[in-house]
């Protein structure tokens, strides 16, 4: 029913002698995440695009929020119902928060431009840490800034560690992990591209830390890394993509954060014409999945780098794939895709649906109760109204189909929060909730 590169190293803050040690020798696993809510841009550590609550198969509009302002990354929610999201903003506020019962806003600040590249992340305490030019910050669940840290470049949207401290990568390829509590250094800093020598850097100027932004949203060559990581949090194995200078493909990335170091684990050179999403990781921690602007879905052994297997999909995959506990994979699609859903099996992904009726416009997201959620057009006219559109996961059959009022265009993000609340944010600048 339907219802109306090149990076130069800046030196961060000096370990404090009592700084958190890292992960590893054995330190029990924590999951800061803030639990039962959407508390990160893909939902979770592996970056999965799932929610263990139960959506409604019949969600209705709850409320709306202009922005004043275009999008380019999805809203979290805290496991209290506290929904963060930034804007590309001119002037005044470029981070919002909002209170997810009634949509009041409860604060709004004003950092730097390019925190419009990067989803908060939120802990248990309901403190967001989120990144902007030449900083990562963490702010109160008030609003009130807690730490601000230089680094070299934009900060991505941020994970935790099993150990519980934040880690990151900026645009640049500049690893960071930082301990939460006053955002010093854990470990030193990790470039995954080699800054300039001494020799060749004596004439070069600091590049912008905004530098090749603008490429990330569809995988240019001036945006190294685009997209923030997954990370299995009881290995403290990370994966991430990286496209270096000069190269046509991007490379699925493997490291671990462990003994009180960054280490490389491999490195697959398999992402033809780049990427401009983070890869997800299997619910078991064995395979990494990520897709490429080419069309194809790869699946990678995690341990080694090694192909699984690849599939092609005939759209550029446009987001992180939605990757279920149970191991059903619906992919992100791109311009002139589809909704498709896939199984994997060992040595090959078999499909499991396909809706080619349909011109989704959003990313999918998975709930319990074998409920997913994607936004649609409602027409083949690019300015024909924009749906969220409720599925059952098993089937790809429809569930419900609802307007979302005034919305129009694609969308930057579906997420589900702890009551399953479905929420999604436009391109243009309106934040929709459905319950």
């Amino acid at each position: 029913m339907r219802r109306v590169l090149r990076s130069t190293a800046v030196s961060l803050t000096a370990v404090a002698a009592l700084a958190l040690a890292a992960c590893g020798g054995g330190a029990p696993v924590q999951d800061v995440f803030s639990a039962g809510g959407w508390p990160g841009a893909h939902a979770d550590a592996r970056s999965s695009n799932t929610s263990p609550a139960d959506g409604p198969r019949t969600p209705s509009f709850a409320w709306s929020r202009p922005l004043l302002a275009p999008t380019t990354s999805g809203p979290s929610v805290s496991a209290g119902g506290q929904v963060f999201v930034t804007t590309r903003a001119e002037h005044g506020c470029n981070l919002y928060s909002f209170e997810l019962d009634s949509g009041r806003k409860r604060w709004c600040n004003r950092l730097a431009p390019a925190v419009a590249a990067a989803t908060p992340v939120v802990d248990r305490a309901t403190n967001i840490y989120v990144g902007e030019d030449g900083a990562m910050n963490s702010f109160t669940e008030l609003g009130q800034l807690r730490w601000r840290t230089i680094v070299s470049g934009t900060p991505l949207s941020a994970q935790f560690t099993g150990d519980g401290n934040l880690l990151f990568v900026t645009q640049f390829g500049v690893v960071s992990v930082l301990n939460p509590q006053n955002g010093r250094e854990v470990v030193p800093s990790h470039q995954l591209i080699p800054a300039p020598t001494a020799a060749e850097g004596q004439n070069l100027p600091l590049p912008p830390a905004d530098l090749g932004l603008d490429q990330c949203a569809f995988g240019g060559p001036e945006c190294p890394v685009p997209a923030g990581p997954a990370i299995d949090l009881a290995s403290g194995n990370f994966y991430l993509t990286l496209r270096l200078p000069d190269r046509d493909r991007a490379s699925v990335v493997a490291m671990r954060y462990a003994d009180g170091a960054l280490t490389g684990l491999w490195s697959a050179d398999v992402l033809d014409g780049g990427t401009s999403a983070s890869p997800s990781l299997s619910a078991d921690g064995t395979t990494v999945y990520a897709g490429d602007n080419k069309g194809t879905l790869w699946a990678l052994d995690a341990a080694t780098g090694q192909l699984r297997w690849s599939r092609p999909l005939g759209y550029p995959a446009a987001g992180t794939p939605s990757v279920s506990s149970d191991g059903l994979i619906i992919p992100a699609p791109g311009q002139g895709g589809h909704l498709l859903a896939l199984r994997d099996r060992g040595d090959h992904a078999e499909v499991a649906w396909e809706r080619r009726d349909l011109a989704p416009v959003g990313g999918p997201a998975q709930a319990g109760g074998a409920v997913g959620y994607t936004e649609v057009r409602e027409g083949p006219d690019a300015s024909a109204p924009t749906s969220l559109l409720t599925f059952d996961t098993g089937t790809g059959e429809t569930l419900d189909q609802d307007t979302l009022p005034g919305g129009g265009g694609p969308t930057t993000g579906t997420a589900i929060g702890p009551d399953g609340e479905v929420l999604t944010a436009t391109a243009l600048g309106e934040l929709f909730v459905l319950r």
